[in-house]
């Protein structure tokens, strides 16, 4: 048996409890947290995913994070998410919600945002390299053709909200 995760309606309510890759399979909508990460000068963090992931190999992105457990919020995902790609042991903010479409398949998106005041220690399986960009830098980055598609989404969503 694979991650379980919630199997949730276009209201983001509870269903049930799915296999995350059942859910992708089927098209099933669930819960996805992000971590939009930011230094102390309001830089952004850009990493490369590594050549061997399941999902966009190679690809850049702005966004760190994964599937919601069973149970646990976004927030509690969120931190955790950040603690295990990054190392950072802190609870980012959550920003918005929306329904993503999804490239692989369709899912709720969680986007939190965080500042990291210490050191950084990436997990190789989940970033291969990264860097720090000002927001000028990273609407280049975003145009680049390997770009993770649902953060390019999530990324015009992030500069179109009314709040900041």
């Amino acid at each position: 048996m694979g991650e379980r995760v919630e199997r949730v309606d276009e209201h983001d309510e509870v269903l049930g409890v799915v296999d995350r890759g059942e859910a992708i399979r089927h098209g099933w909508l669930h819960r996805v947290a992000t971590i939009v990460c930011r230094d102390t000068g309001g830089r952004i963090l850009v990493h490369r995913r590594p050549e061997d992931a399941s999902r966009f190999p190679g690809h850049l992105n702005w966004m760190l994070g994964g599937a919601v457990g069973v149970a646990e919020s976004y927030e509690d995902a969120a931190a955790r998410e950040l603690a295990e790609e990054l190392g950072v042991l802190d609870r980012p903010r959550f920003l918005f919600k929306f329904l993503c479409a999804g490239a692989i398949s369709p899912y709720w998106l969680g986007l939190h945002e965080v500042v990291v005041t210490g050191p950084v220690r990436p997990d190789p399986s989940e970033v291969a390299r990264y860097g720090w960009v000002s927001e000028g830098e990273l609407d280049e980055v975003v145009r680049h053709r390997a770009f993770v598609p649902d953060a390019r989404e999530a990324f015009h969503r992030y500069r179109a909200r009314p709040f900041g």
